[in-house]
Formats: C-alpha cells, structure tokens, sequence
C-alpha cells in the first residue's frame, strides 16, 4: 500500500528537507507552497505539486480537491508554513503581527481541519506534525508575535491530538530553535549575528533541517505509534538549561 504524505511549506528549508528524506523512504509526496515556481524550483517534475495558500479555507479545499482527482489520499501530514516577524511589541505593526498569525497559526488551524476531515472521510488514521519555536516555550525578546503565534500551534496541537485520538489520528510538533533556512536568513545575515545566535545555546551552533526532517519523519512514521500530543523541542538546551557561562 502506497505511503502518502502532504508537505506544506514545501518549496522552504524545513519542507525541501523532510521531502527529500520521506521519499528515499518510499513515500509518495504532496508538496504545496504559494509559489509555484519555488516548487518547480525545488523539486523540478517530481511528486504532486499543488499552488495554494494554506491560510485560507478555500486554499486548503483545493489542496485535497487536487489530491483527490489524483487519486490520492494523504495519511501523514507535515506543516511547514511559517514566518519569523521580529520586533518589540509596542513597535510592532497591526500587519506584521497580523501576517505572523496568518501564516504560523491560521494556516495550521486550516490545514490540520482539512487533514482531518479527509482521514475521517475515507475513515483512515493518520499522523500530522507541526511546526512550533522555542520561543513558544520561554521568553526571548522581540519575540512576542512568533512566540503567540506558535504557543497558538501548540495549543492546537494538544486539543486535536485529544479529539482524534480514538479515530487513530495522531498529532504532534516539533519545537526548533534558529535554523540555517531562508526563513531566518534576515535573523543571521552576517556573520557577527550567526555568531551571536549561535552562542546563545548550551550546545552551540544553528540548527540544520536535515535534522529536524528526522524528527519529523520519525514522528510520522509506525514508530512513532504511541506518540501524539506531544511538543518535541530541537534547540540545543536552549529552553531547559542553561548554558556555562564562562567569565
């Protein structure tokens, strides 16, 4: 039986990785960004590349519309959508905090449903993984929106995992810290900054997201059976110990 999985945000460094690692594994790939020519891009003329925006309802309707007329059917999810918007609450704009929760929070709000109401339609249990931050799980400055975004993805995460647990549908997320992607390209642009960020964790360093991709896989795979409403943080120690610090 062909393994099926749905990679939003494909077209970005956490999606293009987990895709590469879920098809050495065999797995049929669904792969969606707002930009099609990022997809083409990425993936050339491989895998079901689906044009959609994953905020909205009627983006998220015509993903499984396209699945379907494919015949395909989805069992594991990946949400790969998101931004970083950086900056003090009080100097924060009503449109960057607004594009912050659209893109971190409501497009997983979205797609999860639209996840879920296709399992429970063909009556299949399946496995979704979202993407949260470490910023959800302590406090860091100029992180007030991505930190309410995704203690929102969080949140969500916790009360799907408990609705569709007796419909075998499990849910979970992983929490990174900065990673060597183009979404936080503007965070580590030079290199006293990637020097800087790097050093804020007990284990030095920026993230990769061929590793996180493992995480992810692993979670979405039969090993992870007994595993769902759960939150697994990739950040170095940054936000359950603290680092020695040196005089």
């Amino acid at each position: 039986m062909d393994r099926i999985a749905l990679i939003t945000g494909a077209a970005g460094g956490v999606g293009r990785s987990l895709a590469h690692k879920l098809a050495d594994q065999g797995w049929r790939l669904i792969v969606v960004s707002r930009n099609g020519a990022r997809l083409s891009e990425a993936f050339g003329d491989e895998h079901l590349q689906v044009e959609a925006d994953c905020a909205t309802p009627a983006g998220v309707q015509r993903i499984f519309a396209v699945a379907r007329a494919q015949q395909l059917q989805p069992t594991a999810l990946a949400h790969c959508v998101g931004n970083i918007r950086l900056g003090a609450l009080h100097r924060m704009s009503e449109a960057d905090f607004n594009d912050c929760l659209s893109a971190n929070l409501i497009s997983a709000f979205h797609t999860l449903a639209g996840f879920v109401s296709s399992l429970r339609e063909a009556r299949s249990p399946g496995a979704a993984v979202l993407v949260s931050s470490v910023a959800a799980r302590i406090g860091t400055p100029n992180h007030e929106a991505i930190a309410a975004a995704k203690a929102g993805v969080e949140g969500l995460v916790r009360g799907a995992a408990a609705s569709y647990a007796a419909a075998g549908i499990r849910v979970n997320a992983v929490a990174p810290g900065i990673m060597d992607t183009q979404a936080a390209a503007g965070v580590i642009a030079s290199d006293a900054a990637r020097e800087a960020a790097a050093r804020q964790y007990p284990l030095p360093g920026i993230g990769d997201p061929a590793e996180l991709a493992e995480l992810m896989a692993w979670l979405l795979s039969p090993h992870a059976a007994r595993v769902t409403g759960q939150v697994w943080a990739m950040d170095g120690g940054f936000s359950s110990i603290r680092p020695l610090v040196m005089k």
